[in-house]
C-alpha cells in the first residue's frame, strides 16, 4: 500500500521518530514529478465491491529452494505447536545456497521443548522448503516500544554459535530432529561441506 502525502496542516505527515527509519519509507516521483509517498510494506486486496482487505507484510516472506516462504503461516505453526510461545520465523543467507534459509528465534525454557515432536508438527503441517532450518531458543526476547519482537535484529545476528548467546540447533533430516548447532557444524554450513 502506498500513501500519497500532501503537505498541508490537516494531512501532515510525520513519521516515525526515528528519521532515519522514516526515510525509508518515503518514495518519490511515484505518482508524478516532484511528488513523495509512504511505502507501508502492507500487501492489500481489493474485491469487486472496492473493499480492501490486508494480505501480508511485504517483508513477510522470503525465498528458499526456488519457494516463497510465509513467515507468519510459519510462525503460526511453530508457536501452536509449543503451546502458543512467542516465536519469529525469518530468512537468513547461507553461503554458497540461493536464497535464505528458515530460521526461527523461540521465546521458551528450551528444557521444555521436545526437538523431534516440534519437527513431526511441522512436517506434518508445512512443505519441506517451509521448516526452519536453524532453531533459536531464549528464555526471553527482545520487544519494540510497541511490544513486537525484533525480527530485524534477530535476522541479522544470523545462526553463528559463536557470537549469540542463545541456544541454536540445526535440523538434521536424516535423524528427522534438530541437533545442537557447534562450531564444527556452523563450520561445515557455511564452507558447503554440509549440503543443505
Amino acid at each position: 500500500m502506498i500513501g500519497k502525502i500532501i503537505s498541508n496542516p490537516v494531512n501532515s505527515f510525520d513519521g516515525y521518530a526515528n528519521q532515519n527509519e522514516t526515510k525509508k519509507k518515503i518514495i518519490r516521483n511515484c505518482f508524478e514529478k516532484g511528488d513523495m509517498a509512504f511505502l507501508s510494506g502492507d500487501i492489500l486486496v481489493m474485491d469487486e465491491e472496492g473493499y480492501l482487505y490486508f494480505v501480508d507484510r511485504s517483508g513477510d516472506t522470503f525465498r528458499w529452494r526456488g519457494e516463497n516462504v510465509s513467515t507468519g503461516e510459519v510462525e503460526n505453526i511453530v508457536s501452536t505447536s509449543l503451546g502458543h510461545v512467542s516465536c519469529v520465523v525469518y530468512g537468513v543467507e547461507v553461503p554458497n545456497n540461493e536464497g535464505r534459509a528458515g530460521m526461527a528465534a523461540i521465546e521458551t525454557d528450551p528444557k521444555s521443548v521436545d526437538l523431534s515432536e516440534l519437527y513431526q508438527n511441522m512436517n506434518k503441517r508445512l512443505p519441506s522448503y517451509a521448516i526452519p532450518l536453524f532453531l533459536r531458543l531464549s528464555k526471553q526476547m527482545e520487544e519494540t516500544g510497541t511490544y513486537k519482537l525484533k525480527k530485524v535484529t534477530y535476522q541479522k545476528e544470523g545462526f553463528n554459535p559463536e557470537e549469540i548467546p542463545d541456544l541454536l540447533f540445526f535440523l538434521d533430516s536424516k535423524l528427522k530432529t534438530y541437533v545442537p548447532l557447534t562450531k564444527e557444524l556452523y563450520s561445515d554450513i557455511v564452507t558447503g561441506k554440509l549440503r543443505l
